[in-house]
């Protein structure tokens, strides 16, 4: 079952240490701003015994507007997510981006997982897309589950 999203709000913070703005609380979730856009510039490695993160360059908004054109881009929300114990998190792209020809890419958030968090902003046509902007969704379901995540993006940036 899914939580309501007044619950899902208990769990976020805002990395300026403020309140969730109240359009955020949707009914079923809570809606994900951007903190930040990164362009990938080198090559990342997954193997059996480990993985790498290519090295990136943080985009600077201009007069508070990211300007992107078509490619790939890392979104850094702009809220620090805890997942609860016997829980598990889906981040759902808002139908905003997908009616402007853009898509974002998440993976599942397993229980005991705290941090930031990133998605994959694929762009297909130019797009301006504003600093703060509410870009995605973070849902909240319970689940049966052995152990709490503790891996290497535990508390990430």
């Amino acid at each position: 079952m899914f939580e309501a999203g007044a619950t899902v709000a208990e769990h976020i913070e805002p990395l300026d240490g403020g309140e969730l703005r109240p359009e955020q609380v949707q009914p079923n979730g809570v809606d994900l701003t951007v903190g930040a856009v990164y362009e990938q510039t080198g090559p990342g490695r997954i193997g059996k015994e480990g993985k790498s993160v290519g090295e990136r360059r943080e985009l600077a908004p201009e007069d508070g507007v990211y300007e992107l054109d078509p490619g790939a881009y890392v979104a850094g929300y702009g809220e620090i997510v805890g997942v609860p114990a016997n829980h598990v998190g889906f981040v759902y792209p808002r139908s905003s981006l997908m009616r402007n020809s853009c898509m974002l890419h998440t993976a599942v958030w397993d229980a005991g997982y705290r941090g930031r968090g990133e998605g994959l902003l694929e762009v297909h046509r130019p797009i301006e897309i504003e600093a703060d902007a509410r870009i995605a969704q973070l849902v909240l379901a319970k689940a049966d589950h052995a152990g709490e995540y503790d891996g290497d993006y535990q508390g990430e940036r």
